[in-house]
């Protein structure tokens, strides 16, 4: 399975940013890790700050790959624009947050990008994006 793992703003951050709530690992580092685990799953890696940019990688992998896995960040509470291009395009996206974000502040409690989702993982950590693949793979094969 062709798979592209999107990470959003400040998630290039990742083992800098808020250790306490995100972890001391660099997600390029935990990417290698999965790509061992999943040799048989082409997992290609794409970062943004910018929801622009985002938005038309999401356009480019509509045809090219499988399915998605989007940890949106900040934009899941803002952006309409990505909750759009989630619906509009024909794989399915799997959000995923390593935070639980149902239980952060009030603003972060609801994800518009959630609900054009076909599944939102919080409060994993990082493997979250690991339960994120596996639910891809499971839901292609039946």
């Amino acid at each position: 399975m062709d798979i592209l793992i999107i990470n959003g703003p400040n998630l290039n951050l990742l083992g800098k940013r808020e250790p306490e709530v995100y972890g001391k690992l660099a997600f390029e580092d935990y990417l290698g890790q999965l790509r061992h685990k999943y040799p048989h799953h082409q997992l290609a890696y794409f970062q943004s700050n910018h929801e622009g940019y985002l938005i038309d990688k999401l356009q480019e992998a509509d045809g090219r790959y499988d399915a998605v896995v989007m940890n949106p960040g900040a934009y899941a509470h803002t952006s309409i624009a990505l909750a759009d291009c989630i619906r509009a395009i024909g794989i399915p996206v799997v959000e995923v947050h390593i935070s639980d974000i149902t239980k952060r502040e009030a603003y972060r409690r609801h994800s518009y990008t959630a609900e054009a989702c076909k599944k939102s993982i919080v409060g994993l950590g990082l493997k979250g994006y690991e339960v994120a693949i596996l639910h891809l793979a499971e839901a292609q094969s039946m």
